[in-house]
C-alpha cells in the first residue's frame, strides 16, 4: 500500500490556477522527487500536503488516513516533517538547540510543566538533547552543535535544517529544494544524506531544480508544468518523454 496517495487534489488563487487536479502515490521507502519549470505549481503542491495550505477539492491520504485540512502540527504529529526552500532557522539559537526544537513535537511536557521545571520535564529534555546531537553525528555536523546559526555556512544551515526535520522520527521526510544555494561540492554531500536518510527507512518526497541530483537519487519523478501533472516515471523515462523535453527545452520547430 502506499504511503501517500495524493487524489486529484487543485488549489486556485484568485484566477491563478496552481494546482490543477494532481494525482499520484508515493511507495514506502522510495526517493520520489517533483519537477517543473518555475511557477510549476511544486511548493503550493508541498504546502498542500504539508497542511500549509488546504486544497479547493481533491484528497491528500497518508498512511491509510486523509491528512487534508489538518494543521502542519498535526501533520508532522502523525510522522510527515518537511524542509522549506528558503531556510527557517532561529538565527540566534545554536544549531543543536534548533535541532531540539523538531525534537519538542514528541514531548509530553506543557507550558506549565516546563514552567515548573520538573523533576521528569528534566530528564526529557536530556533526552531530547541526547537524540538531537545523535541526529547532528548522523549527519557528521556534530561539531556544530553549540555554533550559533547565523554563523553557520549556507551548507551548514542546511544540514542543521535536516536534522531538525528528522529529529521528529517522521516516516516521510518533504524536501523543498534542499540543494539551492549549495555549490557542487555540498550538492554532492545532500545527495549522500538524502540516500542515507532513505536507507533508515524513512521516505522522501523532493522538490528539486537540480536536474543532475533528481536523476541520481530518485526512484520515480513527477513533471508538473502550469499546475498540470504530464509525466511520472522512472527517471531515464522522464529524460526521454517527449512532452517533458517540450516544456523544459521548448517545441522542436521540426
Amino acid at each position: 500500500m502506499a504511503l501517500l496517495e495524493v487524489n486529484n487534489i487543485s488549489r486556485r488563487f484568485g484566477g491563478l490556477q496552481a494546482v490543477n487536479e494532481v494525482s499520484f502515490t508515493v511507495e514506502p521507502g522510495s526517493i520520489k522527487a517533483v519537477i517543473g519549470p518555475n511557477g510549476a505549481g511544486k511548493t503550493t503542491l508541498f504546502n498542500l500536503i504539508s497542511g500549509f495550505l488546504s486544497p479547493d477539492s481533491g484528497a491528500i491520504v497518508y498512511k491509510g488516513l486523509p491528512i487534508q485540512g489538518k494543521s502542519p502540527y498535526e501533520i508532522a504529529e502523525r510522522g510527515l516533517s518537511r524542509t522549506f526552500q528558503h531556510i527557517r532557522l532561529f538565527a540566534h539559537m545554536t544549531a543543536l538547540e534548533n535541532v531540539m526544537v523538531g525534537r519538542h513535537v514528541k514531548s509530553r511536557a506543557g507550558f506549565i510543566a516546563g514552567m515548573l521545571n520538573l523533576p521528569w520535564t528534566k530528564r526529557e529534555e536530556g533526552e531530547i538533547r541526547k537524540k538531537a546531537l545523535e541526529l547532528m553525528g548522523f549527519l557528521d555536523i556534530a561539531s556544530l552543535s553549540h555554533h550559533e546559526a547565523t554563523s553557520l555556512s549556507y551548507g551548514q544551515q542546511r544540514a542543521v535544517e535536516l536534522a531538525r526535520a528528522l529529529a521528529s522520527e517522521p516516516q516521510m521526510l518533504l524536501l523543498d529544494e534542499p540543494a539551492a544555494g549549495l555549490n557542487i561540492r555540498e550538492t554532492a554531500d545532500m545527495a549522500k544524506l538524502i540516500t542515507r536518510i532513505r536507507d533508515l527507512g524513512i521516505t522522501v518526497l523532493i522538490v528539486e531544480h537540480d536536474m543532475s541530483l533528481v536523476m541520481n537519487i530518485s526512484d520515480e519523478i513527477i513533471v508538473l508544468s502550469y499546475g498540470q501533472k504530464i509525466a511520472d516515471d522512472a527517471p531515464r523515462a522522464i529524460q526521454h518523454n517527449p512532452d517533458v523535453i517540450s516544456v523544459y527545452l521548448g517545441e522542436d520547430d521540426d
